[in-house]
């Protein structure tokens, strides 16, 4: 299962990226925004822009953790 290694939204916020100027620039949509905050793995498109914006390479922020029910 992926997973994020860190809370992207609080990264974003520290650059400057709220997620009100993220919706209102349109740079990532409500929808993928919720998906952050549930633990959910955003879209690949927005994986690349994450990592744009972060300036990182995408296990920088996801990691992979075995199923322990499997």
């Amino acid at each position: 299962m992926l997973k994020y290694k860190i809370d992207i939204l609080e990264e974003l916020k520290t650059k400057g990226y709220t997620t009100y100027k993220l919706r209102k620039d349109k740079v990532i949509g409500e929808a993928q925004i919720q998906k952050i905050r549930t633990g959910e793995i955003a879209s690949k498109e927005t994986l690349n822009t994450i990592c744009k914006l972060l300036h990182c390479q995408p296990g920088d922020i996801l990691e992979y953790i075995e199923d322990a029910n499997k």
